[in-house]
């Protein structure tokens, strides 16, 4: 009974798009923790449920759940970042069994990745572990490869004050979680 409940926990399904219903599972791991499918479902709302031509980058993908919500709704490209090899391992399975081709997994840490990356975005998925300190630094670094009218979710128990030129789109809370739809303006 036990080994079934673990089971059930370390399972989440993509609700919308060409793979609705389908089931991911990821192993237990220190900061993961999916976004709830009513996150999503409201997120997915304020992006449009298709995301045809659009660039998308989880940069903490964790069970990668919101980048292949993206890539269900149709996204041209999908980059996961997630820097545990087990977790990544995981990730990798389920997209074999998806068959996403425009999908691309690399094992790294955020800050790595957005330094020796030049890849411009349309929407950026920000949910790092609930530890995660840094912000200020992260959204300086992600500036860069932002598209022009880009939107980028943040997820965290408490959320940053917005450095200059970030702007609130969209904001809303679920338990724990608070999560906000951002853009940059340059100014």
């Amino acid at each position: 009974m036990a080994k079934v409940q673990q089971q059930h926990r370390n399972q989440v399904r993509i609700i919308g798009g060409t793979h609705r219903g389908r089931k991911l599972t990821f192993p237990a791991a220190d900061g993961l923790r999916p976004t709830a499918d009513s996150v999503r479902e409201r997120l997915f709302n304020w992006l449009g449920q298709d995301l045809t031509g659009m660039a998308v980058l989880d940069l903490f993908a964790g069970s990668g759940v919101m980048g292949l919500e993206a890539a269900s709704r149709r996204a041209r490209t999908v980059t996961l970042i997630e820097k545990n090899r087990q977790v990544a391992a995981a990730i990798k399975n389920n997209l074999q069994q998806l068959n996403f081709s425009q999908v691309v997994l690399i094992c790294t840490d955020a800050q790595s990745f957005l330094a020796n990356n030049r890849q411009h975005f349309d929407v950026v998925f920000l949910d790092p572990p609930y530890v995660w300190q840094q912000w200020h630094e992260l959204l300086d670094a992600i500036v860069p490869h932002l598209q022009p009218q880009a939107r980028v979710y943040l997820e965290s128990s408490t959320l940053p004050t917005l450095p200059s030129g970030w702007q609130l789109l969209r904001e809303g809370k679920s338990g724990i979680s608070r999560f906000e739809l951002l853009t940059y303006r340059n100014e």
